[in-house]
């Protein structure tokens, strides 16, 4: 059972109804383990990633006046990505209240963003189902407002896009992308990633997904000017 005092000093929320907040802490595995069927997040993580899609976009599209409608949505996807909502969930130190089965090790929870994006998402639908609308966004404002205010714009860049619009005005065909190394465990890898035009490197990225290693080797081009 989940401690619902030290819960409650964590969130700094009043809790309602504690079967919310037990099911938004229990992963699917726990399933097999009990022979049951539902008793898990994923339910409470869709309504959640619903909420929080939306309370996102609000506190985006008040506190940006200035930005269009391209710039709002890739700031909401940023900010509610996998690896966003990983990294609040460890400031939160959410992982500590996670019950899983036999066959997932605490290790592997602390390890995984998709676990632990998993589990935010579900949280944030349980202070919506138990606490309701106005409770869960000044929750969600507390935890997203300051990086909403201070994110720098030039991370929300689509630099393969851009390298492409670029290869493309000067009448060139497309660059490849190719995957040079993996480094790391299965479940924490590092790819690097090379980015060519006709055989020739244009940049090399590195990131935790092949998508942000290309991401990282288009900017690599890009920032080298030799296009």
């Amino acid at each position: 059972m989940i401690n619902v005092d030290e819960l409650k000093k964590v969130l700094n929320i009043d809790i309602n109804d504690a079967s919310y907040y037990e099911l938004a802490f229990t992963h699917p595995s726990c399933n097999g383990d009990a022979k049951t069927k539902h008793s898990d997040y994923e339910r409470l993580e869709f309504i959640g990633d619903a909420v929080l899609g939306f309370v996102c976009g609000d506190l985006i599209y008040k506190n940006h006046p200035e930005m269009n409608e391209g710039i709002l949505s890739k700031m909401r996807s940023y900010l509610v990505r996998k690896e966003s909502l990983s990294n609040y969930a460890r400031k939160m130190h959410l992982a500590d209240y996670i019950k899983v089965g036999h066959s997932i090790t605490k290790t592997a929870i602390f390890s995984s963003n998709k676990i632990l994006e998993d589990v935010f998402e579900a949280l944030v639908g349980a202070i919506y189902e138990d606490k309701g609308f106005e409770v869960v966004y000044n929750y969600l404002k507390n935890i997203f407002l300051n990086d909403i205010l201070t994110l720098d714009v030039d991370v929300l860049t689509d630099y393969k896009s851009k390298l492409q619009e670029l290869m493309q005005s000067e009448q060139r065909e497309a660059v490849s992308y190719v995957t040079i190394n993996e480094t790391g465990p299965a479940h924490s890898k590092t790819f690097t990633v090379n980015v060519l035009y006709n055989g020739i490197v244009l940049g090399t990225g590195s990131g935790k997904s092949k998508k942000e290693a290309e991401e990282n080797a288009a900017k690599s081009a890009l920032d080298k000017g030799i296009i």
